[in-house]
């Protein structure tokens, strides 16, 4: 019996002892499964922080885009102005370069015209001289011719 109490005593002593090593396992398996949860946490956490900052450079970056589209249609717009506005340029150029042409013209046509008036004003300046001229002759004859026509007269008479 003290055998066999010897024998079971020496059992419970190692059941004890294997007993305590896996509760001592079963603590450290604890303790690292605590810790992977606590790790675990902390990932989801920082994948969760990770994840709303994403989203956030994603808004960020949605309302640039939005922005870039407005000012890029914006562009085009005063873009298609401008091409306008230069398309109205040319055409006005041209049309003052037609107009400088015609004012050339009108320009070269006055000249010639002052160049005749000139000549007709001379000529006649030389038919009105001609022309005084004349009256003065014609002048000078009727007086003649008067003169004469006393000078009969008085013969006349004093015959």
């Amino acid at each position: 019996l003290k055998e066999e109490n010897a024998v079971l005593r020496s059992k419970i002593n190692k059941l004890q002892i294997l007993s305590e090593t896996q509760a001592d396992k079963m603590r450290k398996l604890v303790k690292k499964l605590e810790e992977n949860k606590i790790k675990e946490e902390k990932e989801a956490q920082d994948l969760e922080a990770m994840v709303q900052h994403v989203e956030q450079n994603l808004q960020l970056m949605t309302k640039r885009a939005a922005k870039a589209e407005n000012s890029a249609a914006k562009l085009r717009q005063e873009n298609a102005q401008l091409q306008a506005e230069l398309r109205n340029c040319r055409l006005e150029k041209e049309a003052l370069w037609a107009g400088q042409a015609g004012l050339a013209a009108a320009k070269q046509n006055a000249e010639v015209a002052l160049q005749h008036l000139l000549q007709v004003t001379t000529s006649s300046r030389a038919s009105i001289r001609q022309l005084l001229s004349g009256a003065e002759s014609l002048q000078l004859i009727a007086d003649l011719l008067k003169s004469i026509d006393r000078i009969s007269e008085v013969s006349e008479d004093g015959q």
